[in-house]
């Protein structure tokens, strides 16, 4: 009977082991080229003390900076239909790859925490020479671009914050992490951590999946839009680095001050929060917190839409956004 279990057991293994195992050899012959080699030709590489990041830009370049932060598996052509409006609108739309997704240069040394990405944004604006921005971030995007906001707020002329995810518990305050012990051993076991991001996030096989799972309207994510998100699958390590990130997020203690709400009234820079109504990841009464959090800041819900406006209905978005920049601007 032992022999059987023991038996049993192996094959179970091994039927489970060997997909996993296949999808991190295909991730690896994928992953073949260097994010600069692999960059497109529509941006550019700037120093951010640790690593260079990879801008597009677009727009006069003697026009109001708006600085664009993405969120979780995503990059700057991502904001590629804002920028073309904010361009067309005399303002000057710059979109960052905010490590480790995109084609900036790779993180190996695991720093990852708020305070350490918000200052990579901050030494791109130094690098770049811009003086006062507006500020917007999207999603887990929206971390770093409150930290950066908080850090240093004579830089921010404006914030613009859109469904951002905050790691709001169901009190309504932000939580620190509480690691779980399979948690704690999956993130320590680098082979079978990667066997199971190149199984499921960095699976292009599944890219449309996990993004329907952020939208309102799968429809929305035509091959085109899925395909920007897989671009940057094929830059060595992205997987190992993901994985690295991810740790940081969900395993790390936070000592950040934007992980304290009660700081958020010191965001006394017009504040612009866009949210789509159908948003499941970060529900609209997240927003309704922050609203009441940050001092004078104004709502606009995007009906219909998940978690991803700019994504979801470009021109919508856009209407919601530029008449906020044209009234800061004046």
């Amino acid at each position: 009977m032992i022999r059987l279990l023991k038996w049993a057991v192996g094959v179970v293994l091994v039927l489970t082991l060997a997909p996993l195992a296949a999808f991190r050899l295909s991730t690896l012959l994928r992953e073949h080229q260097t994010a600069m080699a692999a960059a497109p030709a529509s941006g550019h590489y700037v120093p951010a003390g640790d690593v260079r990041i990879f801008v597009q830009e677009e727009g006069p370049a003697g026009g109001l900076p708006v600085v664009l932060i993405h969120g979780f598996g995503a990059w700057s052509e991502t904001w590629k239909r804002t920028m073309s409006v904010l361009a067309a609108h005399g303002f000057r739309a710059i979109a960052l790859d905010v490590p480790p997704f995109g084609f900036s240069e790779k993180v190996t040394d695991g720093s990852f925490s708020r305070q350490e990405q918000a200052r990579r944004i901050l030494r791109v604006l130094d690098s770049l020479q811009v003086g006062q921005v507006v500020l917007a971030g999207h999603s887990i995007g929206g971390r770093p671009t409150i930290e950066a906001a908080l850090l240093a707020p004579d830089r921010i002329k404006a914030l613009i914050l859109v469904d951002v995810a905050l790691g709001f518990g169901s009190d309504g305050q932000l939580e620190q992490n509480h690691p779980g012990l399979a948690a704690r051993t999956l993130f320590a076991i680098h082979p079978l951590r990667n066997a199971l991001l190149s199984a499921t996030a960095t699976n292009p096989l599944l890219t449309k999946r996990l993004l329907s799972t952020f939208v309102a309207d799968p429809n929305v994510l035509t091959p085109a839009v899925v395909a920007v998100y897989q671009q940057p699958f094929q830059v060595r390590d992205s997987t190992n680095y993901l994985g690295d990130w991810l740790k940081v997020v969900s395993l790390d203690a936070d000592t950040s001050v934007s992980s304290d709400l009660s700081n958020y009234s010191r965001l006394t820079m017009p504040t612009l929060l866009i949210w789509g109504d159908r948003d499941t990841v970060t529900p609209l009464w997240q927003a309704q917190k922050l609203k009441s959090a940050i001092p004078g800041s104004a709502l606009s819900i995007l009906s219909g839409l998940g978690h991803i406006p700019q994504i979801e209905d470009p021109a919508r978005f856009n209407d919601a956004l530029v008449p906020f920049l044209e009234r800061i601007h004046r």
